[in-house]
């Protein structure tokens, strides 16, 4: 990966300038104070097929890691290739509807305050979606039939995101039909799997590790935004946050307690798991018993955006604040369960 900074407002890759007074001010979504420690890296890696010197990803972080956790934006990348913008049906209405609208710059406030890793995709959903498995795929829309022999643990067919038409290459939305003029070359969706979501992941997952290796166990947080919700009942409320974590499979029920009770004690409702449990990526990243734990959490666009849900409304300051107090309230509990798990490591050798 190479050392630069992702230029949002030209969509282009510039030489990385360690400013230090534009660190501080944290005036681009990607470079943070990383909460007094020593060194902010920030790199790249990656490339956007059709978009010249725009790499997949960047990643910001403190060496060492001032706490034991890492934020993960997969859904908010803006970087569209001409190319692929031309080939959608709506791209104007489709595009922005696929992305988790700016909630990469959620992100990056709550790393700049707290020195949480933090890891934002910049390839658009719309291209590659990294929260789903490279075999997700509606093979309809690819130029080549499906493959003869299913991955281990499928039963062949389509799967089950594919089937609702949001599998690993988005193809159709509700109220808005198909996304797409023509159907893709399997050459162009390796040549998207290559470029964009196996260095993501790969990013991802050398970078759990060593934080792991540093504190004894390490939380992910998936982070992602949802449209409002809808009342089961007339005059129920609505959860403004959804948090899941595969039903108890991906991270320990103290760390999930305790986010409820953060929410709770702020009077914000979050539901668990329904609708959103996770995906692609805590299925793939989570190891508890190794001491990685991963969440996925969802947040309701309203709270955030202005009313037309296009860009950071008058919430975005108050939710930046809670979510920087709640990833402040969770550290402690996941370094507490790093240094039990050495512990008991310790004892066993």
């Amino acid at each position: 990966m190479d050392t630069h900074d992702f230029d949002f407002a030209t969509n282009r890759l510039q030489p990385l300038q360690m400013d230090e007074a534009a660190l501080e001010s944290g005036d681009s979504p990607l470079a943070h104070d990383c909460a007094g420690a020593a060194q902010c890296v920030v790199t790249t890696g990656g490339h956007i097929p059709g978009h010249t010197d725009a790499p997949a990803f960047t990643l910001t972080r403190c060496e060492p890691s001032p706490i034991p956790v890492v934020i993960a934006v997969p859904h908010a990348g803006r970087a569209y290739a001409p190319t692929l913008r031309e080939r959608m049906r709506h791209p104007a209405y489709a595009a922005p509807r696929l992305e988790d609208r700016y909630v990469d710059l959620l992100g990056a406030e709550i790393a700049r305050c707290t020195g949480a890793a933090l890891l934002v995709a910049h390839a658009p959903r719309a291209m590659i979606d990294l929260n789903r498995a490279t075999d997700d795929v509606d093979w309809d829309m690819v130029g080549s039939p499906m493959p003869d022999s299913p991955p281990a643990g499928r039963s062949g067919g389509l799967a089950r995101r594919a089937r609702s038409g949001l599998g690993l290459v988005p193809r159709r939305l509700p109220g808005l039909g198909e996304l797409w003029k023509r159907r893709m070359d399997r050459a162009e969706l390796d040549e998207r799997i290559a470029a964009v979501h196996e260095p993501y992941h790969a990013a991802l997952a050398h970078l759990l590790d060593d934080v792991r290796m540093r504190w004894g166990a390490v939380l992910l947080i998936d982070l992602h935004s949802m449209p409002s919700l809808s009342a089961r009942h007339c005059g129920e409320p609505v959860a403004e946050f959804v948090i899941g974590d595969r039903f108890g499979t991906s991270c320990d029920g103290a760390i999930v307690a305790e986010v409820f009770a953060h929410f709770a004690e702020s009077r914000r409702l979050a539901a668990h798991n329904r609708p959103y449990a996770g995906g692609h990526v805590l299925e793939r990243h989570a190891r508890r018993g190794d001491g990685i734990h991963c969440l996925q959490l969802e947040i309701d666009r309203q709270s955030y955006l202005d009313t037309r849900l296009a860009e950071p409304g008058p919430g975005f300051a108050r939710m930046a604040d809670l979510l920087t107090g709640l990833v402040r309230r969770i550290a402690g509990r996941v370094a507490d369960i790093g240094r039990d798990q050495e512990r008991w490591r310790a004892a066993a050798e």
